[in-house]
């Protein structure tokens, strides 16, 4: 299925510039050292995938395995290998789906919950160091701000799975 033009027309160089600024910050924070790094101070030996995927859990738990894969925009079997290497570790567990009893539901279990909390914890004092010169008013201008940007890409996604279109700012 060919993809459909962007509408709207052209992009302002600030949007430009921003777009240029998430795809840095994208890569340098996917980056294995920087995975490394991070899953060595939190003490949680997992790779990219398993991270991403205990997080996901923490943030909507308790999903199905592919309401998980939708979410993170792979492939279930992808899921699936990476709950069971999640399950073996001992920080996720299947519980049944209390919608349909043959159906289960991924959750985490007390290690997990304290397996996230450190990776947080570990990215978060990474973030203060990097952002040590900035004063606690930019600090806090830029958290309103990305979340704003966060809940309208959201909204935007939304728009499109649903098939409608928002309007265009004039």
């Amino acid at each position: 299925m060919p993809t459909p033009p962007l509408s709207g027309g052209s992009v302002s160089p600030e949007v430009t510039e921003i777009e240029r600024a998430l795809t840095r910050i994208t890569y340098l924070r996917a980056r294995h050292r920087q995975h490394d790094r991070l899953t060595a101070l939190a003490g949680v030996p997992l790779d990219r995938a398993a991270v991403a995927l205990l997080r996901q859990v923490a943030e909507c738990e308790p999903l199905r395995p592919g309401g998980l894969a939708a979410r993170l925009g792979v492939e279930a079997s992808h899921v699936t290998r990476t709950v069971q290497q999640l399950e073996r570790s001992g920080y996720v567990s299947r519980v049944p789906d209390p919608d349909d009893r043959r159906a289960q539901r991924i959750e985490l279990t007390e290690e997990g919950r304290r397996a996230v909390e450190r990776i947080r914890d570990a990215g978060a004092r990474g973030m203060q160091l990097a952002l040590a010169d900035w004063s606690p008013e930019e600090l806090r201008r830029l958290a309103t701000l990305f979340h704003r940007m966060v809940d309208d890409f959201v909204a935007h996604a939304a728009d499109e799975e649903t098939g409608g279109r928002s309007a265009a700012p004039a």
